[in-house]
């Protein structure tokens, strides 16, 4: 069996595993061990990779491919590059903490593990698929519990929250399979497989550019949709809002980073000349969505909400990195989607952990938690600190790496839009501030809040982990630089032959 369709049958087994539960200790026991598997596989299939790399090795690793529906030339088929080897090992670390964050959830727990978990298996199978038709199979798959999740969990106008959610990101999949449908055809009919299409492109068979400017918009709307793409972003901050903590940190974490990989690795690598010729139009949605985004933030009150909308801006900006076309702000998109896939899990983790002791995620209910939950509380300064683009940290990296590339181009189009998006930096840096001085300094003023308990041993070693993680990308960034150039090079080299 291929190591990859581990990351399929470990979340299997963990379903099956809590399904056969007959407590609450053996729920967690279950869910530790299952993640933890997944950490160690992740971890090793990097290193496994980079070895592969430094041995002169191209092409996918680990790829194999078994026929599921021949009439169709649907195949099981797998393999990972330098992106979705990063992207398991971001998913990994996400369902891992995420796991420790959920450590005192109740009512349900069993049945709420049983969806999260099944909501990472489409996650992984994802990532780890090179086929058009198990990449949307595992798409669906991740999308479909986020209505439970949300609708049963969460807090707040949760039903509201979830049918919105689960509406328009069904919308998206329609776009999708209709985009890939006309991706199949429009290449022969004869394999859904990325690479062997990619691979006749190379050759010189294009698909009719007529064909491509009516797919191309179906399938970067449909995996933009995900992605948070301005004016499609309306379900995102009312989902995140409403998620119960793990699940905010999944779905920010990682499930919005499908939108972005999509649209790299399908609409834009399959059809190069529909993207060069359409390219400016989503790059003007995606500079508003980075821009608005931010000026949204600034004036919510709810501490989900300021984070939900900051999520916006910066998986705005990693699409608007990719559409720039370059060598480095490609790379820095994909340093982007794992960057604020680990802080905004950090945040959303913490932001959980401080609603669950105060009930309140209003700013202007909340002062002086620095002398009440010191740990919770440093905790989001470091979080603040990285997601305002802070040297020495994760965001400061993937930020700087994204405008160098952008600026690269040397038309006035794309230097415009790359410093109307510049002015999100100081944006970001208004709203960070705001709320850490509000609700961390100052006198407190709801004396109840002086009887409350800074963080368990599993909430600081969920935080822990990510801060640690955060820190280590943005003081070490060149080992995943080196392994995402390898894979984004012949991308760019289609996008600009």
């Amino acid at each position: 069996m291929n190591m990859l369709s581990l990351f399929v049958l470990i979340p299997a087994l963990m379903l099956l595993g809590l399904w056969l539960s007959r407590s609450l200790n053996q729920v967690r026991g279950v869910m530790v061990t299952g993640a933890s598997a997944l950490l160690v596989l992740a971890a090793y299939i990097t290193v496994s990779f980079i070895n592969f790399r430094n041995a002169g090795n191209e092409g996918m690793y680990l790829a194999d491919s078994i026929m599921w529906y021949a009439p169709m030339h649907i195949s099981y088929a797998v393999g990972v590059d330098g992106i979705s080897v990063v992207m398991l090992l971001l998913s990994a670390i996400i369902v891992f903490t995420g796991t420790f964050a959920s450590w005192q959830l109740k009512p349900m727990t069993k049945e709420y593990f049983l969806w999260f978990t099944l909501l990472s298996t489409g996650v992984f199978g994802f990532f780890i698929s090179v086929d058009l038709f198990t990449m949307f199979m595992f798409y669906e798959v991740a999308l479909i519990p986020m209505y439970l999740l949300i609708g049963v969990w969460g807090s707040g106008r949760k039903e509201y929250s979830a049918m919105k959610l689960t509406l328009m990101l069904m919308g998206g999949s329609a776009l999708l399979i209709l985009g890939i449908l006309g991706v199949y055809f429009g290449y022969g009919a004869d394999t859904m497989n990325v690479n062997e299409i990619a691979a006749r492109h190379a050759a010189g068979f294009i698909m009719d550019p007529s064909l491509q400017r009516m797919c191309f918009p179906l399938v970067f709307v449909g995996f933009g949709v995900l992605g948070a793409l301005f004016p499609f972003h309306t379900w995102s901050p009312d989902g995140h809002a409403s998620a119960p903590t793990a699940v905010s940190m999944l779905h920010a974490g990682v499930l919005m980073k499908l939108g972005g990989y999509g649209c790299f690795r399908i609409a834009m690598y399959l059809m190069p000349e529909a993207t060069q010729e359409l390219s400016w139009i989503f790059l003007i949605l995606t500079t508003i969505s980075v821009v608005y985004g931010a000026f949204s933030a600034c004036v919510q009150t709810d501490l989900k909400y300021i984070n939900a909308y900051s999520s916006v801006s910066h998986c705005g900006l990693v699409l608007f990195a990719l559409l720039m076309m370059t060598q480095t702000s490609c790379t820095g998109a994909i340093i982007q989607m794992l960057s604020h896939g680990l802080m905004t899990a950090l945040f959303f983790a913490l932001i959980g952990m401080i609603y669950g002791r105060t009930h309140t995620r209003d700013i202007r209910q909340l002062a002086g938690l620095m002398k009440i939950m010191p740990f919770l509380a440093v905790g989001y300064v470091i979080a603040g600190l990285a997601n305002l683009g802070l040297p020495g940290f994760s965001g400061f990296v993937a930020e700087m790496t994204i405008f160098v590339g952008s600026f690269q181009n040397v038309d006035t189009f794309h230097r415009a839009a790359t410093i109307i998006a510049c002015t999100s930096i100081v944006i970001t840096a208004v709203y960070i501030l705001r709320v850490v001085g509000k609700i961390l300094y100052g006198k407190v003023e709801n004396k109840h809040y002086l009887e409350l308990t800074d963080a368990t041993w599993d909430e600081r070693f969920s935080v822990c982990c990510l801060i640690f993680c955060v820190a280590a990308l943005g003081v070490f960034p060149l080992w995943v630089s080196n392994v995402i150039s390898d894979t984004v090079g012949p991308i760019i080299s289609v996008l600009n032959p």
